[in-house]
């Protein structure tokens, strides 16, 4: 690209009239300031008033203003004279468009050094920026805010400010992060502006007007207007304030968003509804992290789980190590392929950091293969090649470490002893200390690193291959690595960092699964007939997002996609334009970013109903429950007769087990007043559900059942529901409520209740029975069910029994004795004087039958006989 340059433009635009010089205070050099709103194009309503101050800027940025400033720099100041070129702009695709065209401009003089700065280069990339250009030439680094206040760049005499900045901000409605373009404020602009006069006198370039500037708010947004409240507010709660929404902020947050907080506190069951600590809260409460994190560690101490789960929780609270060059370079696509797992990003999270500890455990960085025959790769050298960021390695480390010492100063884990070395071991050990400590004392006494002279390559790619990482120098992070782990402490982190069999996995997952839950999406019903790039996701508050290219799915989502040989055949009385199968899947994520698109990030795939049915808050059912309908936004349809209620009463039992579990289990952790005879007890009780829960999970994981899965839209929820019966509706003949079942087959030990909005009974704190409505095809359903002879295989009795009086005849049943086999059995309403089934006798007036019945099953016997008069002959 080529900019079309007015020399006049600028000789009359750059005149003293128009030019401010001014000294900023407390600096060694003074800074000319030109503010030059003519050569950014700015958006209508930009500035003046608040609304204009944080207006989104949707056009793509045009590279032209900041090429005309590189040209006039190059027409007024000789190469002879020093000093480089500081560019801020919002983003990296920002930084990108102007990278590209500045190299572009850079072909004919060859004079420039164009350097990128941003957070997701490597390390090595960034430290670029410190290095000085052969003479004759200038740099220009083009950033984003991270050059304002994070670093300090020697030599910067030319500022150039956009007076844009990317900003994260949180929605609690959607749970979604956006990443959007504002005006900066005064403080930032006054920042960018002193980056100039740090080394010699400065220019600072502003592309907007003076007007514009004094609009501009005086400081940044508060942080606490832009993160998620939930955890601070249960550690406000848990410090005993009595109510978090009068709490005297310095910045108060919206009371929307404190509400917002409070619901999601609830739905995690850290509080109780009436805003209590629980005894989840209160052991969330004691570790400082973001909720989902910390219900992933409390559950990896419940399940006995914890060492991976510390890994994964550590590589999800970090920046991602994986750079732009790992998905841009075939080279590092390839040599990564290895690592990645279709189970989904977290997953290839952990074989990464697994496969860079075991290059730890068996190679040294600046020594022999410890076979001591040939050089190996080292670390650095391993991640280079992959597009891997090494830093972030050892930071998931250090965090690791830090959330297992944070678990046990809290009681919720036994403290580890890894010292697990022989004598001989030992001996070795205290040599390599010895070394290290002597490769540490003389890095220090190094001096600072030496600024290295740039290549002038004119499009700035700056790769040095391999032998720049491996240079032969100390890397003293791998020196700080190796002091604080011996090969003990590092069997210890691969073996956490290890998910081999399939029930460790799917532990790991389901683990996983439980602290992101209600962050889950599903796939667009159309996304079979478009291609890869164009796949939709919906997630319960945001509609149409995307997967996020830098993740596995991103560039594979076909694996998210039924196959023709998945798809089952429907029902010729099932009328439904979703696919019929046993494989849907939900897409689980850690994000949902919004920038130019909406992008789900570090996301993993499950069985769709089977994880669904066991996570989701709240569960509404139809009287036969072949339709489920999951937190009021995804409809379940079972088209087989009772698959559903089979399906839903596994997960009820499973997820009762594991909040039991759960209960025990934090209280074996937290109590140490007991005995010593009830810890062991307790400590059997806990091993024997443990074993019990997940050899039942494993079992419900893999259940075969076909269904459909549908998101629901505003208008199917206005007619969803049967809603609370009327009060005209009891005097009508036999048009009565349903009879609370007695005895509950989902919960023995919750009492039913009626739902008085919706309609329906409480089966369990999170299942409403019998409040969806009933379609065609469920009619003809719980008819087929009740034409059928069901015989009990334990009291081998026959009846014709509705799915719900089949499971509460399996609670009462008795078994036959043989001397009974010939005899005829009772009525389902005469077998037990203490616990009867959920029916009740009905004379029929039109028919004269004498029935005994449930109340859906009175409704449709007086639809069909009250259709049967009508079609009689007349006398």
């Amino acid at each position: 690209m080529s900019a079309t340059i007015n020399i006049k433009l600028f000789a009359d635009y750059f005149s003293e009239e128009e030019a401010r010089i001014i000294e900023v205070p407390g600096r060694l050099f003074p800074i000319k300031l030109h503010y030059m709103p003519q050569l950014q194009d700015v958006p209508v309503g930009s500035a003046g008033g608040s609304s204009g101050k944080r207006t989104h800027q949707s056009d793509r940025l045009s590279p032209e203003p900041y090429i005309q400033i590189l040209q006039l720099i190059d027409q007024k100041y000789p190469p002879t004279e020093k000093g480089d070129v500081l560019i801020f702009l919002s983003g990296l695709n920002e930084i990108t468009t102007i990278v590209d065209a500045a190299r572009e401009y850079n072909e004919k003089n060859k004079n420039w050094i164009i350097l990128p700065l941003h957070s997701t280069l490597s390390i090595a990339e960034q430290d670029k920026v410190f290095d000085y250009a052969p003479d004759g030439m200038r740099k220009c680094i083009v950033s984003t805010n991270i050059a304002e206040t994070s670093v300090t760049i020697d030599g910067i005499r030319f500022v150039v400010d956009s007076g844009k900045v990317k900003e994260m901000s949180y929605d609690p409605i959607t749970k979604m992060q956006r990443l959007k373009e504002f005006w900066i404020s005064k403080a930032s602009a006054e920042q960018r502006k002193g980056r100039a006069g740090r080394t010699g006198p400065g220019i600072c370039y502003r592309l907007y007007a003076d007007k514009q500037f004094y609009d501009f708010d005086a400081y940044s947004t508060a942080e606490i207007l832009k993160v998620p409240l939930e955890s601070l507010l249960l550690q406000m709660i848990s410090m005993g304030l009595p109510n978090a929404r009068l709490f005297p902020f310095v910045e108060p947050p919206p009371m929307d968003n404190v509400e917002n907080a409070i619901v999601s506190l609830k739905e995690a069951e850290a509080l109780t509804e009436d805003e209590k600590l629980t005894p989840l809260g209160k052991a969330l409460a004691k570790i400082p992290v973001d909720i989902g994190i910390g219900k992933m560690l409390l559950m990896g101490c419940v399940f006995q789980q914890l060492q991976p789960v510390l890994t994964l929780a550590a590589a999800l609270s970090v920046q991602s190590p994986f750079t732009n060059r790992a998905y841009r370079d075939p080279e590092c696509e390839r040599a990564r392929k290895s690592l990645e797992s279709d189970h989904g990003d977290p997953i290839t999270l952990l074989n990464a950091y697994k496969e860079w500890l075991e290059i730890k455990q068996h190679r040294s960085n600046y020594g022999r293969h410890e076979d001591g025959d040939r050089r190996s790769e080292n670390s650095k050298v391993w991640c280079r090649r992959r597009g891997l960021e090494e830093q972030r390695f050892y930071e998931i480390t250090k965090l690791r470490n830090q959330f297992q010492d944070l678990l046990q100063d809290c009681g919720l884990m036994e403290t580890q002893n890894n010292d697990q070395l022989s004598s001989a071991e030992r001996a070795i050990r205290n040599g390599e200390l010895r070394q290290l400590k002597e490769l540490r004392k003389a890095h220090r006494m190094e001096a600072p690193r030496k600024r290295k002279l740039l290549k002038s390559d004119p499009w700035g790619l700056g790769e040095d291959g391999d032998a720049e990482a491996d240079d032969g120098k100390v890397d003293i992070r791998d020196v700080e690595f190796r002091l604080s782990h011996d090969s003990s402490k590092l069997q210890h982190l691969v073996s956490g960092a290890t998910a081999c069999s399939y029930r460790d996995l799917m532990t790991l997952k389901l683990i996983l699964v439980s602290g992101l839950y209600p962050q889950v999406a599903i796939a667009d019903e159309f996304n079979y007939c478009k291609s890869l790039s164009e796949q939709f996701f919906h997630t319960r508050a945001k509609p149409y997002v995307s997967l996020h290219p830098m993740s596995f799915f991103g560039n594979n989502a076909q694996l998210l996609q039924l196959t023709d040989a998945e798809i089952e055949e429907k029902p010729a009385t099932y009328k439904s334009r979703q696919p019929l199968s046993s494989r849907h899947q939900i897409v689980c994520y850690l994000t949902l970013l919004e920038t130019n698109k909406s992008y789900l990030t570090n996301t993993l795939r499950m069985p769709a109903a089977q994880t669904i049915l066991l996570f989701a808050h709240t569960i509404e059912t139809n009287c036969t429950f072949s339709r489920i309908v999951c937190d009021a936004w995804l409809c379940l349809d079972f088209p087989a007769p009772e698959s559903g209620q089979a399906l839903l009463l596994k997960a009820t039992k499973l997820r009762r087990l594991w909040n039991r579990l759960l209960a025990e289990k934090l209280k074996a952790l937290t109590t140490t007043a007991d005995g010593e005879l009830a810890k062991v007890e307790r400590n059997v009780s806990i091993e024997q559900m443990n074993l019990e829960l997940w050899s039942s999970l494993a079992q419900y994981m893999n259940t075969e059942v076909c269904y459909t899965l549908k998101k629901l839209l505003p208008a199917d929820l206005k007619s969803l529901y049967v809603g609370p019966p009327m009060a005209e509706d009891d005097d009508e003949d036999g048009a009565q409520r349903m009879e609370l079942p007695n005895p509950n087959p989902f919960a023995e030990d919750f009492q039913p209740l009626y739902n008085e909005t919706k309609g329906g009974l409480f089966l369990t704190e999170n299942i409403t029975f019998g409040c969806v409505v009933e379609t065609d095809w469920s009619i003809q359903m719980q008819e087929q069910i009740l034409e059928q002879d069901w015989e009990c295989s334990h009291c081998r009795g026959t009846y014709r029994l509705t799915g719900l009086q089949k499971l509460q005849h399996a609670v009462i049943c008795k078994p036959a004795k043989d001397d009974e086999t010939n005899e005829p059995m009772p009525m389902a309403s005469e077998m037990s004087s203490s616990k009867k089934l959920n029916v009740a006798r009905y004379d029929c007036p039109n028919c004269g039958e004498q029935l005994v019945l449930s109340a859906i099953d009175v409704l449709k016997h007086k639809k069909s006989c009250s259709k049967h008069v009508k079609q009689e002959p007349q006398d």
